[in-house]
């Protein structure tokens, strides 16, 4: 792929974009208005792709939009977790300022979005697959969402009509449901937008029937920082509770069972009374062996941990592998109804993941594993193939860029930028130098606190909200793997300083003042 460097400037420079000297709009370069087609997955690792990481997993039909068009090398979310990602996605706004800051809040459907801006524009929306945001899709002519968290198998969907069951694994019948709309529901006189949003990768990795066998004798690498033991790190690390050696079920999330008083365990037994006889079959034709090894002698010490590692990153990764399948089908289609040419094909996750990396599974950290989400972009004609973008973008851009690409003005109160001005590889000299994100506390599932923080090109800070937990501050270019915070370091002093001011700066202009 062609690199594409970001244009360098000062902090400065971040200041006068808050004060509104950047354009709010592109309209006048994009006077064709595309097609969207949105494909969403979730917690889909960065490192899990090979456009970004060559040689864990091969996902040519992922591979494929980022050579016909651009891949983003640093796409961030703003709040690590899954509903928060959404609505942020939806309004164009971080956490505070849509009022969904945790899983379980309920989002406010009466507030404007990029589907209600570009519907009253004349184009037919709609949104199939994964919701999670507590209240009934607006803004969408046509809806069929995963209630909560939804099921692998034999999912439910809610529609206007009513709830309803489908046979199959979620990918299919998202994949299955979004293809039917393409083909026979949108209106073909309109432009349209459509939120295609799986389930996968999420916990607990229930991959599909045709994904079950593959990677069965992979050699899945294990991340070189699995027995982090995070003494470079400030305290907050050490209190989580999200450790593949202490805090993955053998049943719920390895698909092993062997103690049934697990917690979780029935869970993992509701799930399996999803499948049909037939599924069923499929799925202990799958583990049986395996589990049965694992049961005669079964690993201890380093040695269970890795075991561990490979099973849930087989699983995971095979859930991967369905969603690449599913965009391949996805992206066929867009060929054999001839406007392929006339959509943007953009794919992303609402946040990072831990691949064993640090010894973790899940999000919600605004270290660089769950912060880094994939971008990759498709539009022929628009975006050169092979693009490479290195600019700071997050998920607050996507509601700006497809109202931009509708041709309408972004609003001011919308706190991204369209990232339509980047579509050449390269950054205008206004472009954010830094990124704004913000975890909030009171989530009880894996005890990671509240804490603030900036990125940059080359340094990140994050502030806890808990006094006694401090400051970490990171040199991303000597410390990729940010093993050693050097917040208290004399020779970082000045850094720290300049940072924590830009955290205030960028608090005030996003109006977070807590």
């Amino acid at each position: 792929m062609r690199s594409r460097a970001t244009h360098s400037t000062a902090l400065a420079v971040l200041v006068l974009l808050a004060a509104g000297s950047a354009p709010r709009s592109q309209s006048a370069a994009t006077a064709h208005r595309p097609n969207v087609l949105f494909l969403y997955t979730d917690d889909h690792a960065a490192d899990a792709l090979s456009a970004y990481r060559p040689g864990l997993i091969e996902t040519p039909n992922l591979d494929r939009i980022a050579r016909d068009g651009a891949l983003f090398r640093n796409a961030f979310c703003g709040n690590s977790i899954c509903g928060p990602a959404r609505a942020t996605v939806l309004t164009g706004l971080h956490s505070h300022a849509n009022g969904f800051c945790r899983n379980g809040d309920r989002f406010d459907g009466s507030q404007t979005t990029f589907p209600k801006l570009l519907r009253a524009a004349g184009y037919a929306t709609a949104v199939i697959g994964k919701w999670h945001l507590g209240s009934e899709p607006t803004g969408f002519d046509h809806w069929e969402v995963l209630p909560g968290q939804g099921q692998y198998y034999n999912p439910d969907f809610d529609t206007p009509a009513g709830r309803v069951r489908f046979e199959g694994h979620s990918t299919e019948v998202v994949t299955e449901r979004a293809l039917r709309w393409l083909r026979e529901g949108r209106p073909s006189d309109r432009p349209f937008v459509l939120m295609c949003q799986f389930k996968a990768p999420h916990r607990p990795w229930l991959p599909g029937p045709r994904e079950l066998q593959l990677l069965a004798d992979a050699d899945i690498p294990l991340p070189p920082t699995l027995f982090d033991d995070w003494s470079g790190r400030g305290p907050a690390s050490r209190e989580q509770e999200m450790t593949v050696a202490r805090h993955l079920f053998l049943a719920y999330d390895l698909q092993c069972p062997v103690d049934e008083d697990e917690e979780l365990f029935g869970a993992y037994t509701a799930a399996l009374r999803r499948m049909t006889p037939a599924q069923r079959a499929t799925w202990d034709r799958a583990f049986e062996a395996e589990n049965a090894a694992f049961r005669a002698d079964p690993p201890t010490g380093r040695a269970l941990v890795e075991w561990k590692c490979r099973r849930y990153l087989r699983n995971y990764l095979r859930c991967v592998l369905g969603v690449d399948r599913a965009v391949g089908r996805l992206l066929d289609a867009l060929d054999e109804l001839g406007i392929a040419d006339d959509t943007l094909v953009v794919y992303s996750s609402d946040q990072g993941f831990y691949l064993g990396d640090h010894g973790w599974y899940d999000k919600r950290w605004m270290y660089e594993e769950s912060l880094r989400v994939p971008l990759l972009m498709r539009w022929p004609g628009h975006l050169a193939p092979g693009t490479t973008i290195d600019a700071l973008v997050q998920n607050i851009d996507f509601a700006p860029t497809f109202v931009d690409l509708a041709g309408l003005p972004v609003q001011d109160a919308m706190h991204g930028t369209s990232l339509v001005p980047l579509f050449d590889g390269v950054a205008p000299v206004w472009w954010r130098t830094s990124i704004w994100y913000r975890y909030y506390d009171g989530i009880p599932v894996h005890a990671v606190p509240g804490h603030r923080g900036v990125r940059t090109a080359t340094h990140k800070l994050m502030v806890f909200d808990r006094p006694e937990l401090g400051t970490e501050l990171y040199d991303l270019r000597a410390d990729p793997d940010e093993l050693h915070s050097i917040a208290d370091s004399e020779e970082a002093a000045g850094i720290r300083r300049d940072l924590e001011a830009e955290l205030r700066r960028q608090g005030q202009r996003y109006g977070d003042r807590e």
